[in-house]
């Protein structure tokens, strides 16, 4: 029997968004130059560069994921499998999945994955401060009132939670192996096949609407990226691509 899984221990809570009422003001002016002079294209996703020395390096794509280390890493943190519950791939380590060689009966827990480890929205705040984050959130949707302005629909200002996330797992890959997430982040995939590592030409080939949600994805990444290159989270420049 084999079992979906995702191994990334993340998750983001859309009720943390209520807190995001009384966002300090950004010139509109600024936002508009910054979309204007710094168009957002592939090659920000595409950078093979080579990774610093302690860094997991994610512009080899061919790079083998080290999900064992990861298993062990989670254990050693509480994580608890069933028995005879064991990861498993199909393709040679490209895709993950949970199999088990016993039977598992309906309502019981496969996997337990401790709070302690699980990178979470609502923390984020707590280790950035809500000071830097209010003005850089207050920048991003200050970046899509623009876009909007200009005929683009975006729904960034409701992904608020994801942005969070992707700032908290910055944060952790530039701090190498003294991460305690070293070994969670050097399991996942450098490869990916989502809306927001896709091309315009990748768009026209989908199904309209598939295209939209697609394109919608890329140009929430792009936004992302534009706000944190603003300065108010303290990422190295060199992280932002």
């Amino acid at each position: 029997m084999k079992l979906s899984s995702s191994l990334i221990f993340t998750s983001s809570y859309l009720g943390a968004v209520s807190g995001f009422s009384s966002l300090p003001s950004v010139s509109k002016r600024t936002v508009s130059t910054l979309v204007a002079e710094r168009p957002f294209t592939s090659s920000q996703i595409y950078q093979y560069a080579t990774a610093p020395e302690g860094l997991v390096n994610v512009a080899d794509i061919w790079s083998e994921r080290d999900v064992y280390s990861m298993e062990q890493w989670a254990t050693q943190y509480g994580m608890q499998k069933a028995d005879g519950v064991e990861l498993y791939s199909e393709d040679g380590g490209s895709d993950y999945s949970l199999m088990t060689n016993s039977g598992v009966a309906a309502g019981e827990t496969v996997i337990w994955v401790p709070s302690s480890i699980v990178i979470n929205s609502a923390s984020v705040e707590q280790e950035f401060g809500a000071g830097c984050l209010q003005q850089v959130e207050a920048v991003l949707i200050q970046i899509d009132e623009f876009a909007a302005m200009k005929g683009t629909a975006t729904d960034s200002y409701y992904r608020l939670p994801l942005f969070r996330l992707m700032v908290r797992i910055l944060a952790e890959w530039e701090k190498g192996q003294d991460s305690v997430y070293f070994p969670w982040l050097n399991s996942l995939p450098r490869q990916f096949f989502n809306g927001a590592s896709m091309t315009k030409r990748c768009f026209e080939c989908l199904p309209p609407y598939a295209g939209w949600l697609a394109s919608t994805e890329r140009t929430n990444y792009g936004h992302f990226n534009m706000a944190l290159k603003q300065g108010y989270v303290p990422l190295n420049p060199e992280t932002i691509m």
